[in-house]
């Protein structure tokens, strides 16, 4: 187990993260439909108390992935949030808008009423998976920024990465002098409208009342459309677009045609997952859409969202390919091995990583057990209710 071990590992568990974090927006994917979905008070309660019972797992998830970030690949967390701070501000924003929501919905001495609070936990839901999908995406078509890692030694500018647009992560959503940032809207959306879907597979599961089944059964039809739209141009535009790969010996960056196509097909394996969690994903869908009875949707797309997602991180960043492109200095580009931390950080990391698996079975029970018992209108209508 050498640098280069550790290196993958932590990849490894970073895109999983990432995966994991995907999944859980189905929150999001939720509170985008409450104000198109929830024809009533009581419709839309039950939509707030099913997201409302997760939405923790979402944040901690969200905080956790860039913590393993900071940790592991640092270069990155310095360049992306430290330069491209708007767009990771936005993204918090709309995550605080859905914790206020969320806790102040029902409060008692709510002067600003439950509308203002729904329509602010729909930003949440259409916002949110746009910003984290377009931030994703830069790692397929690149940033502004460049590295100078020599000014670590300058006492008076020992700033290494440094922002070369003044809009600051916004270009990324503007398409300024770059057009292939509007594919960042392509997979921005793409994520919204899967956010979307896994939200109705859940209401699906997690909501025992059957007009309101019914409802989010249609609108899954037109939810499912727009995303294979959208997932399918972005998948077919990576897979024919050139990538930034890595001379394994020099470590210098170029331009190689069809990179992350050639990623697929030299691991296998890779392409198998990223084949699995496609096909796990619309398994989910069409046995929902076909089948009145079959509730179990969001637990065959939400393991293939994961691996889909798991899947794209890693041919982004496996293979000698630089997982944080830059355009504005292509050898600033970030790769595993320019940018992450030392050995001793890595294997001592590695070691309370040890702990994940006793984490994840928590969740598993404690999900569970929130989920034994099905939501309905009569619950709705207690003084217990949280949201």
């Amino acid at each position: 187990m050498d640098y280069t071990f550790f290196q993958n590992y932590w990849w490894f568990l970073v895109s999983l993260l990432g995966a994991l974090l995907v999944f859980l927006l189905f929150v999001q994917g939720g509170n985008a439909l409450i104000l198109f979905l929830g024809k009533n008070d009581d419709e839309r309660s039950m939509m707030v108390n099913s997201t409302g019972r997760k939405w923790e797992f979402t944040f901690t998830t969200l905080v956790t992935f860039g913590g393993a970030f900071f940790a592991s690949f640092p270069l990155f967390y310095s360049t992306s949030f430290g330069g491209a701070y708007w767009i990771w501000m936005l993204i918090l924003v709309t995550f605080v808008l859905q914790a206020v929501s969320y806790e102040f919905r029902t409060k008692a001495g709510n002067i600003l009423g439950t509308k203002t609070f729904h329509t602010f936990l729909t930003i949440n839901g259409l916002l949110g998976p746009i910003l984290l999908g377009a931030a994703v995406a830069t790692f397929f078509t690149g940033s502004d920024f460049h590295i100078a890692k020599l000014n670590v030694v300058d006492a008076l500018n020992p700033i290494i990465s440094s922002w070369d647009s003044q809009w600051h992560g916004l270009e990324e959503l503007s398409g300024v002098n770059q057009p292939s940032n509007w594919w960042n809207y392509v997979l921005g959306l793409a994520v919204m409208f899967l956010a979307q879907i896994l939200g109705l597979l859940y209401y699906i599961n997690n909501i025992d009342n059957e007009v309101f089944v019914k409802k989010c059964r249609k609108a899954l039809w037109i939810e499912t459309g727009l995303f294979l739209v959208f997932f399918l141009a972005f998948v077919i535009r990576t897979l024919v677009a050139d990538g930034f790969a890595v001379n394994p010996e020099t470590q210098e960056v170029f331009m190689e045609p069809y990179k992350y196509l050639h990623n697929f097909l030299e691991m296998p394996v890779v392409l198998i997952i990223f084949l699995v969690g496609v096909l796990a994903v619309l398994f989910g869908i069409i046995a929902t859409l076909l089948k009145p009875n079959f509730k179990k949707g969001i637990w065959f797309s939400g393991v293939g969202t994961v691996l889909t997602v798991l899947a794209l991180f890693l041919i982004v960043g496996y293979n000698n390919t630089a997982y944080y492109p830059s355009t504005s200095d292509i050898q600033s580009s970030l790769t595993l091995q320019n940018s992450c931390s030392s050995l001793f950080t890595l294997k001592t990391m590695s070691y309370v990583s040890l702990l994940i698996p006793f984490v994840l079975a928590y969740i598993f029970y404690v999900w569970r057990a929130m989920d034994k018992k099905k939501i309905t209108v009569e619950e709705m209508h207690n003084d217990d209710v949280k949201y």
